[in-house]
């Protein structure tokens, strides 16, 4: 908690300014890149005040947006062989290659991941609190996602995954709630809702169960839906889609 209303944690003040999420700006103080009136930053968890501390990002003056209006959260459909980051140390295209030339300057960061060949509905924001809280485990969100796996999924594998299963690494799972279409092709595609959010998780779930995912693409988040949205394309939430994100993290609109 912060100590007192004049003075936040410096990680939720980087993410207050639009450049990173908190987990992005704790990345960024453990490389050595900020610095608190010209003295290195040591912890994320370092008080500022805002309208007394000069906060440095690689050695530049790092300021809050003048009002929350200022804001954009998009969405995305990521298509497939995309990064979820804002570089990629390989040099492999990334989501914010992606971006209209109207968002590119407005310092978006992606709201989680979705891997290189995942797809479909992904987030980016400039606001730090709202990418926050929808990352936090304690304001999780439903997501649902098809999954195109070769051959026909048993009746074994769907118990498995509506009890709850164990991964091979140790993390026990929640109930995932099954949606099963009819064989076609020499596949079968499934709709399944995740209510936690454990890295690779669908992936690690098939790999465990011994099948194959042929494609994987995430449709719903919370209140959000994917709807028509082609594979590479953005647009920005409307007013009423945004009011219900924050509304569902605990943020007055």
């Amino acid at each position: 908690m912060d100590n007192d209303k004049k003075t936040i944690r410096l990680n939720k003040f980087l993410a207050q300014c639009g450049v990173a999420s908190r987990r992005g700006a704790d990345t960024m103080v453990f490389d050595g890149r900020v610095a608190i009136n010209d003295i290195p930053a040591e912890s994320p968890g370092e008080q500022v005040d805002p309208a007394q501390d000069t906060v440095l990002l690689d050695g530049k003056p790092v300021q809050q947006p003048r009002n929350s209006g200022n804001q954009v959260t998009i969405m995305m459909n990521k298509p497939t062989q995309v990064v979820t980051t804002v570089k990629d140390p390989q040099g492999r295209k990334t989501v914010m290659a992606l971006l209209p030339r109207e968002y590119r300057t407005a310092r978006l960061f992606p709201v989680g991941r979705l891997d290189f060949f995942s797809e479909g509905l992904l987030l980016l924001t400039t606001d730090g609190e709202l990418c926050h809280r929808l990352t936090h485990p304690k304001w999780h969100q439903p997501k649902i996602y098809l999954v195109t796996v070769r051959g026909t999924v048993s009746s074994r594998a769907v118990s498995v995954m509506e009890q709850g299963m164990k991964l091979a690494e140790g993390e026990t799972l929640a109930p995932v709630k099954i949606r099963l279409t009819p064989p076609r092709a020499g596949t079968q595609q499934i709709e399944m809702t995740l209510n936690q959010g454990v890295n690779r998780q669908i992936r690690r779930m098939f790999r465990d169960l011994d099948m194959t995912i042929l494609r994987l693409k995430r449709i719903r988040q919370g209140s959000l839906s994917l709807g028509t949205l082609k594979p590479g394309q953005c647009r920005t939430l409307d007013e009423k889609e945004l009011n219900d994100l924050k509304e569902s993290v605990g943020l007055v609109p």
